[in-house]
């Protein structure tokens, strides 16, 4: 499969292309490879551009009194958008961190532009996208407020059960909001009730 071709398959489903304009996509992006390590986007900077991941993982996280705190993964076919400090051009007050070597699709707002000359319809795509990014992300932050440490962690489970084994623990225990310690123990409870379930 060319690497494209998850984009195009991405954008079919938010609303059909004709062939000609899944090839318009396909010769204008530009494709970024990267190490496991790399920063796309560090404390401080302005985001000039936006990602889409074709394979790999990003990790997004602040630091706060010398400690990393994970705030989320983008994994395949998941947008990497730094909101207010790309749109509003403001410092970024996070991290993009590559945590695996990592295929994206890097777009900017002078592509952006192009994309919506050559066809009016890749506006209304990207109009769709935004909203579901932002969905998204609202979906996020109400399960930080209204779940417990568990709660997230068994929503992961269900929703990315790669991530769990792509991802350190640590990491993983920063993003659902706990310690290593407390993670362990909540996936042991897991286990355990699992257990007792089969039997």
């Amino acid at each position: 499969m060319v690497l494209t071709d998850k984009l195009i398959t991405y954008f079919n489903k938010i609303m059909p292309l004709t062939d000609s304009e899944a090839q318009a996509i396909a010769d204008s992006v530009c494709i970024g490879k990267y190490k496991n390590g790399d920063l796309l986007l560090k404390e401080g900077q302005i985001a000039s551009e936006c990602y889409f991941v074709l394979k790999g993982c990003v990790r997004q996280y602040y630091m706060i009194d010398g400690e990393e705190k994970t705030s989320n993964f983008y994994t395949e076919e998941q947008w990497v958008v730094s909101f207010t400090s790309f749109i509003q051009q403001q410092p970024a007050d996070h991290y993009l961190e590559c945590i695996e070597d990592t295929i994206l699709v890097v777009g900017n707002e002078q592509r952006e532009e192009d994309m919506y000359r050559a066809n009016s319809k890749f506006e209304t795509i990207s109009r769709m996208v935004l909203e579901k990014i932002i969905s998204e992300q609202q979906a996020l932050q109400a399960r930080y407020v209204t779940d417990t440490p568990e709660q997230r962690y068994l929503h992961l489970l269900q929703s990315n059960p790669q991530l769990v084994q792509r991802v350190p623990l640590y990491q993983l225990a920063s993003y659902i909001g706990v310690k290593p310690e407390s993670l362990s123990r909540i996936r042991k409870r897991i286990t355990d009730r699992s257990r007792t379930t089969k039997v």
